[in-house]
């Protein structure tokens, strides 16, 4: 996706020495709201925040009259208990989320971001869930829209911690079989893995019918890679210690990393699946604009 977010200011580094993720959410998804008010898109987040278009066969004392007297146009409040959208998160919890070349760990990062996706969601009355995986699938947390439910996702959140080693491929099949009804499915990874597994297990998802946006996130290291001279690495997931002349598999490096993220990229594209790489030192605001566009493309 393209499209820029409106404001640059919802700093990840600064959110992740935060401890309680409400408040990181809180602050993310007000920020956002308040920077979309301000913003040429201000009538789209009304629209999408609070309201649906009225329909014919809807009850004309629903309309909000005040709101059709500033836009001309007629808008439906929605409730709680009428809500027909439901959200899975799907969040990668494997050890090579576990890398950081800053201040924020992938993991970190994803976390920040699902816990304000849970946030944005339950605030326009939908129905969220979690499901957190590595090897297999760790959490598995229903979508419904109550608060309560929001405060056992973000505490699930707030627990989890990053290990396993990453299989891309099995969890992500047992998620496409465990889902019954249609949906919106985000997963956010970094997807290190064959990335045919990755498509293939998003492919059975999509075969369900559910619409899914991928959220992409690496470091900039991952993308860039300006080490130099001799350097020891580490796998984050099997420990085992390499020690590279950094320099002279810079070149390779970066080519097979391009190739890694283009066929990703191209996978999703030919599956009708929306796919947004995301780093971990870039505010938060360009993933929730990301998803308030697939939210509105989509619905």
């Amino acid at each position: 996706m393209t499209t820029s977010a409106p404001t640059r200011y919802i700093d990840p580094a600064l959110l992740a020495r935060i401890g309680n993720l409400e408040l990181v959410a809180r602050a993310v998804v007000e920020g956002f709201v308040a920077g979309l008010h301000r913003s040429p898109y201000k009538g789209f987040s009304v629209e999408f925040m609070e309201y649906r278009p009225y329909m014919p066969g809807d009850d004309p004392m629903r309309i909000d009259w005040k709101l059709y007297a500033r836009s001309d146009r007629m808008y439906v409040k929605e409730f709680e208990d009428e809500t027909n959208t439901r959200l899975r998160l799907v969040v990668d919890v494997s050890g090579s989320m576990d890398f950081a070349s800053g201040d924020v760990r992938k993991v970190d990062y994803a976390f920040l971001l699902a816990a304000s996706l849970a946030y944005f969601v339950q605030r326009q009355r939908d129905a969220v869930g979690l499901v957190l995986f590595d090897e297999a699938l760790r959490v598995r947390i229903p979508p419904r829209s109550t608060r309560s439910h929001l405060q056992q996702i973000l505490m699930h959140l707030e627990e989890a911690e990053a290990g396993a080693p990453t299989q891309m491929g099995k969890p992500l099949h047992d998620v496409a079989e465990a889902l019954k009804h249609r949906g919106f499915v985000i997963l956010i990874s970094d997807a290190l893995d064959d990335p045919q597994k990755t498509l293939d297990a998003l492919q059975h998802i999509r075969y369900y019918g559910h619409q899914v946006l991928f959220f992409h996130v690496m470091d900039r290291q991952e993308l860039e890679f300006t080490y130099d001279g001799p350097v020891e690495f580490e796998d984050a997931e099997t420990g085992e210690i390499m020690l590279l002349d950094a320099g002279a598999a810079a070149t390779q490096y970066k080519a097979n990393v391009t190739q890694f993220i283009d066929d990703l990229e191209r996978g999703c594209t030919q599956l009708g699946i929306d796919y947004t790489r995301l780093i971990t030192d870039e505010p938060l605001d360009r993933a929730l604009f990301d998803f308030l566009a697939f939210r509105a493309g989509k619905g």
